[in-house]
């Protein structure tokens, strides 16, 4: 996808210099540690392939791109990402949207970005829609090395468990040969979607009136989106979502199979990072923006994975891979049983 950003309202290079300022730094960050992790890191990747291909039964081709990179990088990296995910809104809103509006976005934007920039740990590229076919594997240097020395863990070991869960990512979208396709079409069509709706505001009234009076979250696991979305863009999040619970638990249960079998510190590891997630410092902010859903797609997604593992065994998630029709739908995350009697 190519963006004309001249022509963009929005400046996505300021959101990424906000990102990277919100990001910060880390002390090693620049150090030895991060050329040693980068060199290292290819031929860590190189080593669990094997394992993942062996456990999910999803070939991949040999080599990624391993790149080690710091919270700014990430944070720009995550910036031009925006800038061709949003690019079909922005153009409808050229010309209505002014500077001081395109401004408040990228400022937050970037603010999020940042926040974000702090916690991301690897990332498997293909799956992000910006139109390039890079298959690349990235680490959050910074990220990696404040975990390590927080809670004492062995780098070689916490490496390896990190690498399992990028390379599951990577078979499951490669290993899956209509998979990228289908999660990019449900992006992008409901970015694209999104126009400027002069009823979005009574909209989002009627809907916190609603909490209110049903004594729920003002904002609920879709964040501020949900408030504004029509019922057919709501559909569409539901369908991202569901999709993406079952990529995050199945990467977790996968990364968790294996690190039983070949790391001393699994549990340790899993429970200390399961508790990461769950931090109720930054639940507030997760919910608002709606990141509180990709949190709980860990959760949610591991659950479902070993509910079917428990009554059908681990091959039955195979029927998972077969096409979209067979993926769970957002009920049938939280109902593993009526998931396995559709497919079934």
């Amino acid at each position: 996808m190519t963006v004309d950003v001249a022509t963009d309202p929005v400046d996505w290079r300021l959101a990424g210099r906000v990102a990277g300022r919100v990001a910060g730094t880390h002390p090693l960050a620049e150090s030895y540690h991060r050329e040693l992790l980068a060199s290292t890191a290819p031929g860590i990747i190189a080593e669990v392939a094997p394992m993942v291909t062996e456990e999910t039964g999803l070939v991949t081709p040999e080599h990624p791109e391993v790149v080690t990179v710091g919270r700014r990088e990430w944070a720009e990296r995550a910036a031009g990402t925006f800038t061709a995910l949003m690019a079909p809104q922005t153009e409808q809103l050229a010309g209505r949207m002014g500077d001081g509006a395109a401004t408040i976005v990228a400022l937050e934007t970037g603010a999020l970005l940042g926040v974000m920039a702090r916690r991301v740990l690897g990332q498997y590229e293909l799956v992000l829609p910006t139109g390039d076919e890079a298959d690349t594997v990235v680490f959050v240097a910074p990220n990696v090395f404040a975990l390590e020395r927080s809670h004492q863990f062995r780098p070689s070991e916490f490496r390896t468990w990190l690498a399992l869960h990028e390379a599951t990512h990577r078979a499951q979208f490669l290993g899956v040969p209509w998979l990228r396709e289908h999660f990019l079409s449900l992006v992008t069509g409901l970015v694209g979607a999104r126009t400027a709706d002069p009823n979005r505001w009574s909209r989002a009234a009627d809907r916190l009136t609603d909490a209110i009076a049903g004594s729920r979250p003002l904002v609920d696991e879709g964040g501020l989106f949900s408030l504004f979305a029509t019922e057919e863009q709501q559909a569409q999040v539901d369908k991202i979502q569901a999709l993406m619970c079952l990529l995050e638990g199945h990467g977790h249960v996968v990364m968790d199979r294996i690190g039983e079998r070949i790391l001393t510190t699994q549990d340790r590891m899993s429970r200390l990072l399961k508790a990461r997630r769950m931090d109720p410092r930054t639940a507030a902010f997760f919910r608002l923006t709606g990141m509180e859903m990709k949190m709980r797609q860990y959760e949610l997604g591991e659950q479902f994975v070993n509910r079917v593992t428990e009554v059908a065994g681990w091959d039955a998630l195979d029927a998972a891979w077969s096409g979209p029709d067979a993926l769970p739908t957002l009920p049938e995350i939280s109902d593993a049983d009526s998931w396995l009697a559709r497919v079934a």
